[in-house]
């Protein structure tokens, strides 16, 4: 059985895969609250809009900052904001970091889709 995500405002397949999904215990800096994260997206079905602000901003404790740089992610078909695209994903590279102090903002990262659960609208197809 297959999970198919849909958005709850329009209700038009998102066409996101379960296979791209990762597991609900899967460490993030920025959290995984109310949330499904996706490694890969068709970005056909959704528009992209880049937000820039200048203001603090708190996600978890250990995940704060001043300049806020991160991608909308809207539906295509209603423009409904259903997530963002955040930089915390698994390291592209296997190096141990800067002075083997572990992966850090220097090191590239994937990116991560993160959708609100709110936004999508979840059914199986047998």
């Amino acid at each position: 059985m297959a999970s198919i995500y849909c958005c709850t405002e329009c209700g038009s397949n998102l066409n996101l895969s379960t296979t791209h999904l990762f597991p609900p215990d899967f460490y993030f800096e920025a959290g995984n609250k109310g949330t499904l994260s996706f490694g890969l997206i068709d970005t056909t079905k959704f528009k992209l809009e880049k937000e820039d602000k200048i203001r603090p901003f708190f996600e978890t404790v250990n995940y704060w900052g001043i300049q806020r740089n991160r991608t909308k992610i809207k539906c295509n078909s209603c423009g409904k904001l259903v997530g963002y695209v955040y930089d915390d994903g698994p390291p592209l590279t296997d190096s141990p970091g800067q002075f083997h102090f572990g992966p850090s903002q220097v090191i590239p990262r994937a990116p991560r889709y993160r959708f609100k659960t709110k936004a999508l609208t979840i059914t199986t197809e047998t």
